[in-house]
């Protein structure tokens, strides 16, 4: 690998960077936590060749609204199901307004 293919990862959302102490330190929250959401299958981190778990931006960000929900009172699976369906729902407008896109006249 060269420096440029490592430089390029800087802007891959789904590149995992960080370690679960980085992680759960950027979220303000603990490494119990991030175990918790990973249990409820919200995210699954990525292992490092020694085993560590690896979380990416993209991942860093759903565990950051799962913690919103839960810090508002909501049970932590009950938050991780919302989460889920919150980005389901978003893909599927995503690709709805793809297709609209393609299929329109002009």
């Amino acid at each position: 690998m060269t420096a440029d293919d490592s430089f390029g990862r800087l802007d891959d959302d789904d590149y995992p960077a960080y370690t679960m102490g980085r992680a759960a330190e950027m979220l303000g929250t603990t490494q119990g936590f991030l175990r918790a959401i990973g249990e409820a299958r919200l995210i699954t981190p990525l292992r490092s060749p020694g085993g560590h778990r690896r979380y990416s931006r993209y991942q860093l960000r759903i565990a950051a609204r799962a913690r919103e929900l839960v810090d508002q009172g909501t049970a932590i699976e009950s938050a991780c199901r919302i989460v889920i369906l919150e980005d389901q729902l978003e893909e599927a407008q995503r690709i709805n307004a793809e297709y609209r896109r393609g299929t329109s006249k002009p």
